[in-house]
């Protein structure tokens, strides 16, 4: 079921990427080809108009053909090539703007149908509704990481000897009661995807700089429900908060990669994703709505990086084209775009096989 979900979430993510580029080449005077539904081989299609609308095997999202999108056809007043700078690096940008535009509206969709969010966070003058302390983050070598404790584990309680089951009312109390038993084992209570489940831990006497005793980071989540007038404000707000939020921890990512402090790592493939969408789906259709945003936030921010075969990399060329004065060579910027796409296909493979080793 996470499969078909993933597939389904990313035929969402890709066609409406896909379309943002063919509805404004099309409102551009700009002659279509052809949108493809999934990959081919195809299934069936048919035309209308001047299009030709394929509905393909495999479906992992879409594509368009735009006439002299290549180079070709320069001559054609209806062609890509032929038109002006600023209508070019409009339909290659409006791929980037419609996984931005999908994102507000379906966050904004989460917070009408119940959308989870921090206690310290929520809206103004919002209600958090069925408030649970939540497991962040897990830390790498530490007693919460050695007892399977994840992330998205819901923390219920402890069970102490003699007293009996103890009831995590907040977080000042989960923390109070690592504190007090530093070096002692302690059974923790908790929830995963719905089953409830205990485990054993020693939380750390002298944990080490930036780790807790126990290692993990926890937060307050709840469910909030706004009007429709208000959810697409505050979905707006948080696609712009998500965005920039995205966008800054990418290029420290690039840059900390760039002098060999980041590696593969940290980084998730569609093996990876795959086990979060399934798990997203079990805690509800707002936390699906709201994973399903920040997926469509990083495709859109990863598209707009200055990258050959990216449509950053394509405005890239634009720009140099601008400067100029005269088009870039078509069959060099082919060539170098066919050697980005390359470079992007193995380290998508490099992702993938790292995920895998992460479940074997």
């Amino acid at each position: 079921m996470s499969v078909i979900i993933f597939f389904a979430v990313l035929a969402v993510l890709i066609l409406s990427h896909e379309f943002g580029h063919f509805i404004v080449a099309k409102k551009s005077g700009i002659r279509v080809d052809e949108f493809g539904f999934g990959f081919p081989p195809r299934l069936f299609k048919f035309k209308k108009g001047e299009t030709l609308y394929s509905f393909n095997l495999f479906p992992f999202g879409g594509f368009v053909k735009i006439q002299g999108e290549e180079g070709e056809n320069s001559g054609d007043p209806r062609s890509f090539s032929s038109k002006p700078i600023s209508v070019r690096a409009g339909v290659i940008a409006a791929g980037v703007v419609f996984n931005l535009i999908l994102s507000w509206f379906l966050l904004s969709g989460g917070f009408m149908v119940g959308m989870p969010a921090s206690v310290g966070s929520a809206p103004a003058g919002a209600e958090v509704k069925n408030a649970r302390i939540m497991i962040l983050q897990v830390q790498k070598d530490t007693p919460a990481k050695k007892a399977g404790l994840e992330a998205g584990d819901q923390i219920l309680g402890f069970n102490v000897t003699g007293l009996g089951y103890i009831k995590a009312e907040n977080i000042r109390d989960v923390q109070k009661f690592i504190f007090e038993n530093k070096g002692k084992e302690i059974n923790i209570k908790y929830k995963k995807n719905g089953e409830t489940l205990s485990t054993s831990a020693i939380p750390s006497i002298n944990p080490g700089e930036g780790k807790g005793s126990l290692g993990i980071a926890m937060d307050e989540i709840g469910t909030v429900n706004l009007p429709f007038y208000r959810a697409f404000w505050e979905g707006l707000k948080m696609t712009y908060n998500i965005t920039i939020a995205v966008g800054v921890s990418i290029f420290y990512f690039i840059s900390n990669a760039a002098r060999g402090l980041a590696g593969f790592g940290q980084i998730m493939g569609p093996v990876g994703i795959v086990g979060v969408t399934g798990a997203a789906a079990k805690l509800g259709f707002g936390y699906l709505l709201g994973f399903i945003a920040m997926l469509s936030i990083n495709l859109a921010i990863i598209n707009i990086l200055p990258f050959p075969a990216l449509d950053g990399g394509r405005l890239l060329f634009l720009l140099a084209e601008k400067i100029k004065g005269s088009p870039v060579n078509y069959k060099f910027s082919n060539m170098v775009h066919t050697i980005g796409l390359i470079i992007l296909i193995m380290l998508m493979l490099a992702i993938t096989y790292k995920d895998i080793m992460r479940l074997v």
